[in-house]
């Protein structure tokens, strides 16, 4: 068996995920080999779709990314980490998903669902009735322009119905977002949204996971089975097991072992054999290091229990954290540097002054805090403040052992 050490597996997983310093290639490619990037309304510092791109790429085109949403549409928005950016070109996988949570056979969800419409039939009904008849006869539309008097608590959507048929319709793959007006969806029927190329056959389950199984391997570098359901169409892995062994059988992925301190980890961990190539390059000492900084919401740390094996990087996310209780702050960006993460960063960004406010950086117990470090950090964070438009940063709080930051 194929044995790795936990440095070999950090530094592919990064390599993977174009966090190293090689050339990365176009923005398409780096979404397509990531198979999502998460969607996030918070704009603390920046939206998190963006923030994971920068990493990868440095000051992109956005309107590259524009294109690619709105006038190609190469890119929907549906559920996979969480509510995210996906490829069209993979639209067999997320259809399958949608099948799904329109059977209430298969799904709690869509029994959940079936239950609200019968609490409510004379009201619901109609109404979704009338969204779609809307859609179709008007174009896109903002939800707040659709008439809508009855009114539910809710915490997702603001006691309205109408946002949450929409969820509804969108989740089935009924309606489809058109474009983002601030940061509010402008809705419109999905049958009319999908470019010519868009594959339509229908896979089953078998397919959808074999396909899956190894979109979340090949960005993770390499992963155990835990791994994979949390990764690309969280929790949306059926018959896992027997597509793993099938997929080790026909040589597509193998079994390999991790050591450390001379004892192996537990677990099966896969890794995918078009990344042997990459694997033995690195193994051999060709790795080229980087230092930046990481969404909230990265594809590399969004598994927590993973990022805290790997690197021994305990991280949560405190927005939801009363102040008075947060360790680190509300919006804190792990840094990256080389195959380590060694800190966090807490900031805020305010636009009107176009001054990005860095409250804290932290530096991790075993960080190095050499000259070379400390100018690869402060290179970062002077790299995003351009991208963010900052013209001033507010440096407060640094850590002791690393006095020339600022």
């Amino acid at each position: 068996m194929r044995t790795l050490t936990l440095q070999d597996v950090r530094r592919l997983a990064i390599t993977r995920q174009y966090l190293d310093a090689q050339p990365p290639p176009t923005m398409l490619d780096v979404i397509r080999d990531l198979g999502c990037v998460q969607l996030d309304p918070i704009r603390h510092v920046e939206r998190t779709h963006r923030l994971v791109l920068w990493s990868r790429l440095g000051a992109f085109d956005q309107g590259e990314l524009q294109r690619l949403r709105w006038q190609d549409r190469a890119l929907f928005e549906y559920w996979a980490h969480a509510a995210s950016l996906v490829l069209t070109e993979e639209y067999p996988v997320h259809q399958w998903r949608m099948d799904l949570l329109s059977d209430e056979t298969r799904s709690s969800w869509a029994r959940r669902m079936k239950q609200w419409f019968q609490q409510e039939p004379d009201i619901l009904l109609p109404l979704q009735a009338h969204i779609i008849k809307q859609l179709h006869t008007d174009g896109p539309m903002l939800s707040r322009a659709f008439e809508d008097t009855a009114k539910t608590p809710s915490r997702w959507s603001n006691g309205r119905y109408v946002n949450r048929l929409l969820d509804y319709l969108w989740s089935i793959g009924e309606v489809m977002v058109y474009g983002r007006p601030g940061n509010q969806r402008l809705w419109g029927p999905a049958d009319a949204f999908w470019p010519a190329q868009t594959p339509r056959e229908r896979w089953n389950a078998e397919q959808v996971t074999t396909f899956a199984a190894q979109k979340a391997i090949r960005a993770l570098g390499v992963a155990t089975p835990t791994h994979i359901k949390k990764h690309y169409t969280r929790n949306i892995y059926p018959g896992l097991p027997g597509v793993l062994k099938k997929l080790v059988k026909n040589g597509v992925v193998e079994k390999v072992q991790i050591m450390e301190n001379g004892q192996p980890l537990k677990g099966d961990w896969y890794l995918h054999q078009e990344d042997i190539p990459r694997l033995e390059a690195i193994q051999a000492g060709h790795w080229q290091p980087r230092t930046t900084l990481l969404s909230p919401f990265d594809n590399l740390i969004c598994d927590r229990e993973r990022t805290e094996l790997l690197w021994g990087f305990h991280y949560r996310i405190e927005i939801y954290v009363p102040a008075a209780k947060r360790l680190y702050g509300y919006y804190v960006l792990p840094i990256l540097h080389g195959d380590q993460i060694i800190g966090r960063l807490d900031s805020k960004m305010d636009r009107q002054t176009h001054t990005w406010h860095i409250h804290n950086v932290y530096a991790e117990a075993n960080a190095p805090d050499d000259a070379e470090t400390v100018t690869a950090v402060r290179t970062a964070v002077q790299n995003l403040a351009t991208f963010l438009g900052a013209t001033t940063i507010q440096w407060d709080q640094q850590p002791p052992t690393w006095p020339g930051l600022p």
